[in-house]
């Protein structure tokens, strides 16, 4: 088994297309992936359906963006194997993906009014299939530079972050109910990599509301990282997840299949 369990596509905020992603995958000896882009299930029949053509077992997922309101930090909630209709994720995915839509063509506004030439329906373009303007498509149309230069870190820096003309950020869901929504659809609920966000307090206070999982094998992860994962999946009896976070040229470039995730998630929506 090599299983990605953790790659995003152009249904949201990756820059690859699906069958080009799954063709990559093949390449790389991937027997098992979830395509797990942001608030969305979009695409989900196609991606099973390329996935029996290249022989590559498809779990679905997805990853939802939430809060952690106690500690005042986000936190991503990954979700597996969930019913392919999904109704309670879709309810209330549908609100946060319009507010990402309203916060992104409001933040393409500011980026104009700073003196930046951008094209709404350029942009707008670049986003589909996913529908949504994402920064990252934002980036491409302001940058040639690849995203881990220092001069697209700095650039992205300047316009969306601290008092950037384009700063701040929509009102997530409540983690607790991101866990809620997957459970209630019958899916496994995951804390997404806990190191990058810091989300390790917050895992015990998911359990009673049906955390199924935790992400150990993350590029941001740390030996510490996978130790305080271990310890906590043991505790609390949790199943152990991992991937690249491939996110093709609007990420860090980590090839495919290159992080595996430590269990496989057998169950598939044929």
């Amino acid at each position: 088994m090599k299983a990605d369990l953790h790659v995003h596509s152009s249904f949201s905020d990756g820059s690859e297309a699906v069958e080009t992603v799954l063709k990559l995958a093949k390449e790389r000896d991937v027997t098992q992936i979830s395509f797990v882009d942001h608030d969305t299930v979009k695409g989900l029949s196609k991606v099973c359906m390329l996935g029996e053509k290249y022989q590559i077992e498809v779990i679905p997922g997805i990853e939802i963006s939430a809060y952690d309101f106690k500690r005042d930090r986000k936190v991503h909630i990954l979700g597996y194997n969930y019913d392919p209709e999904a109704v309670h994720i879709r309810a209330i995915c549908d609100d946060l993906l319009k507010r990402r839509q309203t916060h992104s063509l409001w933040q393409i506004k500011q980026i104009q009014k700073a003196g930046y030439k951008l094209d709404v329906e350029k942009i707008i373009e670049t986003a589909k299939p996913s529908e949504t303007i994402y920064k990252q498509h934002i980036m491409r149309h302001l940058t040639e530079a690849d995203y881990t230069s220092l001069s697209y870190k700095q650039l992205y820096k300047s316009l969306f972050k601290g008092v950037g003309v384009a700063s701040g950020d929509i009102v997530y869901i409540d983690a607790v109910d991101a866990v809620k929504a997957i459970v209630a659809d019958g899916g496994l609920a995951v804390v997404a990599h806990p190191g990058q966000l810091d989300s390790y307090d917050l895992i015990p206070e998911l359990i009673p509301y049906g955390l199924g999982g935790i992400e150990r094998n993350h590029p941001d992860h740390t030996a510490s990282d996978y130790q305080k994962v271990e310890a906590l999946a043991k505790r609390y009896g949790l199943v152990m997840t991992g991937g690249t976070d491939f996110h093709g040229a609007y990420g860090a470039p980590i090839p495919l299949g290159e992080i595996t995730s430590p269990s496989s998630l057998l169950k598939s929506y044929k």
